[in-house]
């Protein structure tokens, strides 16, 4: 994990930085107001420096001997221990009482390590649990110990641990649990210590996601569609594991339709985690997305400036990112990719990839244009579409690179010859 600079101190909570400034040695730090307590924990003068002579006197007046202050430890410490998973809950945020958040979406991914669900004790007698995480909307977790559906065992995860673990739906974590408060239903997760079988540590300080090696998509994404343009997208400008893709076309070629096709044909497939974005749609299209197959996991119209959409998406990004980090396969469908700032949109297509020995980002977006970079470009043709000459695929126009990877080299000549017949035609 990265170190935390000034910006993310302002931007976490005070129980937040208590913890750090108790893992550091700073004295008198429940005292401090926010702003001293981060220039405290930055080493920078503030009134951590001392405290008022008032607090420190007892009832006859006299000042009592004072205690020797520790050790200011030395940066790079104080780097080290910002970087260290959540422990000790009692000082995170507490779990709502009794009722369970809505959950942002059901994985079908799973993970290695230990059965779900089983509890033992650890060497210093702390009561441990293991299980597969359910990120709720609100950002904090459930570990599931019964099995994918809620149940009265399940171990409540405070969104710090998620943040500051990085973790995704489907992940299987362990480590010690608290009983629950009064006014709580749940027990609660200390630390965790392992991921996926891995130690925690070791795991959140892997290499960064663009770091990692990739390669080209090499694993057909099948529709089993018997919708024409879906048929000719599949075959004639394939989509893999990985791709970047654009579906794009001039006003009422088709496009948002396209991409719910799409949708409806990758929905429920096993190993594949879906997210929709809605980054530019009409009103009344809203309530026909929110029915179908997956919700929405940002829904915004029109309306809305481009900033504000780049900001909303980026989260959903940064999940599917660590999907494939840890070996999962991530899709993310974007309506109206052209809303956004120029290289805000460039960036969230730039994310798709496919990771060598690892998972994969895939990113089908809509646009009026294509962006530049796609592996795979569809364009629709407005005029076919309008007129119901179905598909509605301009074949000249579009295209994927390298095909031969993901339909083989008989299956790349039958491209070449259909895009030949359709320049001459």
């Amino acid at each position: 994990m990265t170190v935390l600079d000034r910006s993310e101190l302002q931007a976490s909570p005070l129980a937040d930085l208590h913890l750090i400034a108790d893992q550091i040695g700073l004295e008198g730090f429940r005292r401090l107001r926010k702003a001293d307590l981060i220039d405290a924990i930055l080493g920078e003068k503030g009134s951590a420096d001392g405290d008022s002579d008032a607090g420190e006197r007892d009832g006859d007046g006299e000042t009592p001997e004072r205690r020797p202050r520790a050790r200011r430890p030395s940066r790079s410490r104080r780097a080290s221990s910002a970087r260290k998973p959540v422990e000790n809950e009692d000082e995170q945020e507490e779990q709502p009482a009794a009722e369970k958040p809505v959950p942002a979406r059901r994985t079908q991914r799973g993970q290695g390590g230990r059965a779900r669900g089983e509890r033992e004790k650890s060497e210093d007698g702390e009561r441990v649990a293991e299980g597969a995480v359910e990120v709720m909307g609100n950002g904090s977790a459930f570990l599931r110990v019964a099995g994918p559906e809620p149940s009265d065992g399940d171990v409540y995860i405070s969104a710090a641990q998620v943040r500051r673990c990085e973790l995704v739906s489907g992940d299987c974590v362990g480590g010690p649990v608290r009983t629950p408060r009064r006014s709580e239903r749940y027990c609660s997760l200390l630390r965790i210590d392992t991921i996926n079988g891995e130690p925690a540590d070791s795991v959140s300080e892997g290499t960064r996601y663009d770091e990692l090696p990739v390669s080209y998509p090499s694993e057909r994404l099948a529709f089993d569609s018997e919708d024409p343009t879906l048929k000719a997208i599949e075959w004639l400008t394939p989509l893999g594991r990985g791709s970047r893709a654009v579906i794009a076309g001039g006003a009422r070629s088709g496009k948002s339709e396209t991409l719910r096709g799409v949708l409806g044909a990758l929905a429920g497939r096993e190993g594949l985690e879906l997210s929709l974005v809605l980054a530019s749609a009409r009103p009344e299209e809203l309530a026909d997305w929110q029915q179908g197959p997956v919700a929405p996991a940002v829904a915004l119209t029109f309306a809305a400036s481009p900033e504000a959409r780049a900001q909303a998406i980026e989260p959903v990004m940064e999940t599917a990112k660590r999907i494939a980090a840890r070996g999962g396969d991530a899709i993310v469908l974007i309506d109206g990719l052209d809303g956004l700032p120029p290289h805000s949109a460039r960036k969230l297509l730039a994310a798709a990839r496919k990771l060598v020995d690892g998972g994969s980002l895939t990113v089908i977006a809509t646009a009026a244009e294509p962006l530049g970079g796609e592996t795979t470009v569809i364009v629709l043709d407005a005029v076919r579409a309008n007129t119901g000459k179905l598909p509605a695929l301009d074949l000249v126009s579009s295209g994927t690179l390298k095909p031969e990877l993901l339909v083989g080299d008989d299956g790349a000549e039958a491209i070449t010859r259909a895009r030949a017949t359709a320049a001459e035609g």
